[in-house]
């Protein structure tokens, strides 16, 4: 189980959120609604703070993109790659 965030992806979310050096970003489970995932109903919310005990995290630019405890078993079969479309921010699931 991985999470990866590219360089460019990372600085739209810099640029988007206002985020500054140190900040963290947690990626965080809705069932309605958010980013479409690999997990049927299952979607991806963003949060800026630490939420939780940190399980799975990288750090790019800075800033440390993570999921806590609770939601880390949603990567236990896949790697999750981020990286910066065309206007926004494309997430990539990868069966491990």
């Amino acid at each position: 189980m991985t999470l990866q965030v590219s360089e460019d992806a990372a600085k739209w979310f810099i640029d988007e959120m206002g985020l500054e050096k140190g900040e963290l970003v947690q990626f965080y489970l809705k069932i309605y609604g958010g980013i479409p995932t690999v997990h049927s109903n299952f979607f991806l919310g963003l949060s800026v703070g630490e939420n939780g005990k940190v399980a799975i995290k990288t750090e790019v630019e800075g800033i440390t993109f993570y999921f806590n405890e609770k939601d880390a078993w949603f990567l236990d079969e896949y790697n999750m790659k981020v990286e910066l479309g065309k206007e926004e921010p494309e997430y990539h699931f990868e069966e491990k």
